[in-house]
């Protein structure tokens, strides 16, 4: 009994034994299966895009010429150093610009979805050589532009002071004027005496410190007329009287042209309005642009002839002043120090002031035009002023004339020097008329262009001539002349220096009879 039992349990042993040595040659033989990777590869280790392993699959990202390129395989464990924690899987963790590494454990497959991403290349903080050279220029660059637009800065300041008449002021001192005691000039000298003595009486006017030295001596009295312009204000200056035209700041460019045309070189004239100075003042608000002109008592021919009546003589030599310093004005001085003629555009009674001996002077040159002979061309003002419509020839109410030439200027003024006369015409005689504008009768007291267009140019009418005239002989004469200074055809029209003539011959002739 105590043998079979033995027995048995050899048997049972051996049995177990053998089962163990099977159980170990068939792990030899076939080797037990691993984690399942998605593969991209060929070869025998990659078959159906599938791969076995002991390790971790792997999946990576690189970036060759600017392109991502994507690779899937199995990384054995023999491969991996450490085990534990591999190197190879390591750069998900490092910030790689050009290839990343990621790998798992976790599932069959567990790849096959990974997409490794790139980490964003760090901006470099050091600049390199190139931007080092870049920046000089960029450097250059700058100040040169700087530079180019101070300079234009103060070009333009410098053009804008001169044209007022302040180029120079930044050269003298405040206390450094003329009317300093060593500065005799203005010691004890009158404006008469100051203008004769600086431009021999035939002059553009007093030297632009002189006229603000005076300017800043002026002290304003009384107000004496008002107009679109701004004021006119009685001044005095060391007892004398002086008018003071304020243009608005609105009116800069017609001040600024009415003393380029007075400083005309030639123009001073004893029936143009005489031109002392030309200032600007700021009075703490805003800045006043002053004109400074002899002063006439009797104020404007509008305002005489609305007051007074006139005798025949006193006709003549009105109309004779006026039209002698109209042609003096057109009239075209030749030579080194020459006078260029020049157009009013604005004739009329009340830009026309009576001196203290009746005679008359042309002011108001805001509109003026200047025949330039050298290249045949026109100096048009570029003030948006234009004359007074009441007072407009023909061919300026229909835009007809032509504005390139300078003949046609002159015409236009002949015909509004036509109608002043015929202002004064009405106010002279035994029985004279109430003082009345011209075409009083036909337009309205403030005309639109319409009313006279239609007037002037449609129906060709003029101001009427009253029967009185025609028996008398001085009236009969100049209503003649007005006739042939306010034809339709501006050629037809007489010139200012032929009116000039015929009323001095008129003066001459029918007054010496009388």
């Amino acid at each position: 009994m105590f043998q079979s039992n033995n027995v048995i349990m050899h048997n049972y042993l051996c049995r177990k034994w053998f089962l163990l040595l099977l159980f170990v040659v068939y792990r030899k033989l076939d080797p037990v299966e691993g984690l399942k990777c998605y593969c991209d590869t060929t070869g025998p280790s990659c078959q159906n895009e599938t791969c076995e392993t002991d390790g971790f699959c792997f999946a990576s990202t690189t970036l060759k010429d600017g392109v991502e390129k994507y690779e899937y395989r199995c990384m054995e464990r023999k491969a991996l150093i450490p085990p534990e924690h591999p190197f190879g899987c390591s750069t998900t963790k490092a910030k790689n610009e050009s290839v990343v590494i990621q790998c798992c454990d976790s599932r069959d497959m567990c790849n096959r979805d990974m997409r490794p991403q790139l980490q964003p290349k760090p901006p470099d903080t050091t600049p390199t050589a190139a931007a080092w050279q870049v920046v000089p220029w960029i450097i250059g660059l700058m100040v040169l532009g700087i530079c180019a637009a101070i300079s234009f800065w103060w070009a333009k300041r410098s053009r804008k002071m001169l044209k007022r008449g302040l180029g120079s002021r930044p050269l003298f001192p405040a206390e450094d004027s003329l009317c300093e005691p060593r500065h005799p000039i203005l010691g004890t000298a009158t404006i008469r005496d100051m203008i004769e003595l600086t431009t021999s009486g035939s002059g553009s006017g007093l030297p632009l410190l002189v006229q603000r030295s005076i300017a800043r001596q002026i002290q304003l009295v009384d107000i004496i007329g008002k107009g679109r312009f701004g004021e006119v204000w009685r001044g005095r200056w060391r007892g004398e009287n002086v008018a003071v035209k304020i243009f608005s700041s609105r009116e800069e460019c017609s001040w600024f042209r009415e003393a380029e045309i007075y400083q005309t070189v030639m123009l001073r004239h004893e029936n143009i309005l005489g031109f002392i100075a030309a200032d600007n003042k700021d009075n703490g608000t805003w800045t006043q642009l002053w004109l400074i002109t002899d002063y006439h008592e009797n104020g404007s021919l509008f305002d005489f002839l609305t007051a007074r009546t006139i005798d025949s003589a006193t006709l003549v030599k009105m109309a004779l002043s006026v039209a002698t310093g109209l042609a003096h004005l057109h009239m075209d001085i030749v030579g080194t120090k020459g006078k260029p003629a020049i157009a009013h555009r604005d004739l009329k009674s009340k830009n026309i002031l009576v001196k203290s001996n009746l005679t008359c002077v042309i002011g108001d040159l805001g509109l003026a035009v200047r025949h330039n002979v050298s290249s045949d061309s026109v100096d048009v003002p570029s003030t948006n002023r234009v004359g007074t419509k009441r007072y407009m020839a023909p061919e300026v109410l229909d835009e007809t004339m032509d504005t390139r030439q300078f003949d046609p200027y002159k015409r236009s003024d002949v015909y509004s020097f036509g109608l002043v006369v015929w202002e004064m015409a009405r106010r002279c005689g035994a029985l004279p008329d109430e003082y009345q504008p011209p075409y009083h009768d036909c337009v309205p007291p403030d005309p639109a262009l319409e009313d006279m267009r239609r007037v002037v140019c449609l129906e060709r009418r003029r101001p009427s001539v009253p029967n009185r005239w025609h028996s008398d002989p001085i009236l009969s004469s100049i209503s003649k002349v007005m006739k042939e200074c306010w034809y339709q055809n501006p050629a037809a029209r007489l010139t200012a220096l032929r009116i000039k003539k015929t009323l001095a011959n008129i003066g001459a002739g029918d007054l010496g009879k009388m």
